[in-house]
This record gives structure tokens, sequence and C-alpha cells, in this order.
């Protein structure tokens, strides 16, 4: 099961929660035990000012994964942690790259929920096995491979 806290911290327009929901389990499938995540949508203030917190970096980014830091002896909750998503960063790239903006939603909200799992992409391999599996999920959802134009 999945338990989901949508937080609208924004007036901007968003996605339903009945599509947040439909693209985590998406990306939670493989995942046995009951996941609970919140989801923070956010104001670019907001979004650069916990960018700068937590990343040491001046502007606000699409998508920030905050997984659950769980002490070993509550390992067995369902706590995964959380994302936080600016609307309007979201928007512009969806905008600036010309991608359909439902696909790039679903990508970053895809990518945050691998995030939570554990997923990464600081090296090559990393890299390569998440994407690998973001371009199937997103697939499924008849969206197009979000790292086309990257190859050219």
């Amino acid at each position: 099961m999945l338990e989901l806290d949508l937080q609208l911290a924004t007036e901007a327009p968003a996605p339903s929660e009945e599509q947040f929901r439909q693209w985590c389990a998406l990306a939670l499938r493989q995942r046995t035990a009951d996941s609970e995540l919140t989801i923070r949508l956010v104001d670019e203030p907001e979004g650069r000012e916990l960018n700068h917190t937590w990343r040491q970096k001046d502007y606000a980014t699409n998508v920030l994964s905050f997984p659950a830091d769980v002490p070993d002896e509550l390992l067995d909750i369902p706590l995964l942690g959380d994302l936080v998503i600016c609307v309007e960063v979201v928007e512009r790239e969806a905008k600036e790259q010309g991608k359909d903006l439902e696909a790039h939603w679903a990508h970053l909200v895809i990518h945050g929920c691998l995030h939570l799992l554990g997923y990464d992409h600081i090296d090559d391999d990393e890299a390569e096995e998440m994407e690998t599996l973001e371009q199937t999920l997103l697939a499924e959802l008849g969206h197009p491979d979000p790292y086309a134009d990257d190859e050219a």
C-alpha cells in the first residue's frame, strides 16, 4: 500500500493527487513492503532556499529527494522520505526542452522516488541503471525517453 502526503505550498497549477499516486506506485512497485512518502510542491523561493541549505546550490532545482534516515531498529517501517518539487522549474524546463509537461512531471516524480529507494547517478554505471529503469517506466505510461535529446 502507498501512503502519500501531498503538500501544496504554492498556488501554481500542478498534476492531480491521483497522477502523483500513479507515478509513485509505478516507481515503487519493485518494493514489496508498504511505502510512505511526502511530496511537497513549492515555489521558487522555497525551492532555492532548500537547495541552498542541503546542496549549497543557490538556485531552485526541479526535484530534491530526502530519503528517510531511519534507525536500524526501525528499518521495517514503511517511511521512504520526502520529495520537494519546484513547480515553476518543472514548467520552465518542460517548455525550454520541448517536453510534454505531464511526461516531465512523471519523469521527475519517478526519478525522485528511485532516489528514495537508493538509486543514484553519481557514477556512470549507476546512472545507466537508473536511467534505463526510468525509460522503461515512462514507456509503460506512453511517454518518450526523457534522455533522448541528451544523446545528440
